[in-house]
């Protein structure tokens, strides 16, 4: 799996730059810098940008003089191989265990169980073919 599709080996600063600009769509370093929690020197989020992008992970443009940066990734496929890497890491890649411990932890509403049966339901079909 390209490395760009998920954010294992990234430091925890650099985690928190690509959920910024995934939040946001895209970011100038001064606007990751303004939401970053403890920010360290513009310098430093800047080289972490550029290191960033020179992994594969970030791609910019220019917006007159300044870099804006995007994901090279998009949102939806990440968060997919994120979610599989965290199920097969934590919980040996069990769906059944991954939902027993949102069910425990979470405690859903009624109307989010009925959504989740639906879910349940529309899955048995597909896997019975219908």
């Amino acid at each position: 799996m390209p490395e760009a599709t998920n954010l294992a080996g990234l430091s925890r600063r650099e985690r928190q730059i690509m959920e910024i600009i995934y939040r946001r769509g895209k970011a100038t370093a001064a606007e990751v810098m303004d939401e970053i929690p403890d920010p360290p020197t513009y310098s430093a989020v800047r080289a972490a940008l550029r290191l960033l992008e020179e992994r594969g992970r970030l791609k910019h443009e220019l917006d007159g003089k300044r870099y804006v940066y995007l994901p090279t990734t998009p949102r939806s496929r990440a968060r997919t191989t994120a979610l599989r890497d965290v199920v097969r890491t934590f919980f040996g890649g069990s769906t059944e265990q991954v939902v027993n411990a949102l069910l425990e932890e979470q405690k859903p509403s009624a109307a989010e169980l009925e959504r989740l049966a639906v879910l349940i339901a529309r899955a048995r079909g597909e896997e019975e073919g219908e």
